[in-house]
């Protein structure tokens, strides 16, 4: 199974599109968007696929951006979220809260997912792969990722600036 990884969206609906597209051509069936998507417009570009969210420390408007994620049928896991897919357990969070990272790493899941620092992360803590897509907005390159879970291997895609 491919998943897709965005995070760090800041209102870039285009960017957005642009990027689940491209992570549905490559067979991604669940995306993980890890927080500060900002505007609701965000949530609707994320449409097209089975897609988890959690809130970043930019989301302000966040009753806004849950009703947006239940009327689109996605899953709004709050701050931090877990789940199981391909038999392999997943947590993901923005990263802002320090707390939520450690309780999540605490938890040893296979992967822990990652925003907040815009910078694109793969490293190993323990037995959890740590990945941070980068972002699509306020980075030198708008990166966002894919993963194949059966093979354990990640693949990170750059959007065009300008």
């Amino acid at each position: 199974m491919k998943i897709g990884i965005l995070s760090d969206t800041h209102e870039q609906a285009d960017r957005v599109s642009q990027a689940v597209a491209r992570l549905l051509g490559e067979g991604a069936r669940v995306l993980f968007h890890c927080g500060d998507l900002t505007d609701v417009e965000v949530v609707d570009a994320c449409r097209p696929i089975e897609t988890h969210f959690v809130l970043g420390n930019n989301d302000h408007d966040s009753g806004d951006l849950e009703r947006a994620m239940r009327r689109n049928g996605a899953h709004f896991h709050d701050w931090a979220g877990e789940v199981t897919l391909a038999g392999k357990r997943i947590a993901f969070t923005h990263g802002h809260l320090s707390r939520e990272v450690k309780r999540l790493l605490a938890a040893q899941p296979d992967y822990l997912f990652l925003g907040h620092s815009h910078t694109l992360v793969d490293r190993r803590e323990g037995r959890t792969r740590v990945i941070n897509p980068g972002a699509l907005y306020r980075a030198p390159v708008w990166t966002f990722a894919l993963l194949d879970l059966e093979r354990d291997v990640l693949a990170r895609f750059d959007l065009k600036q300008g």
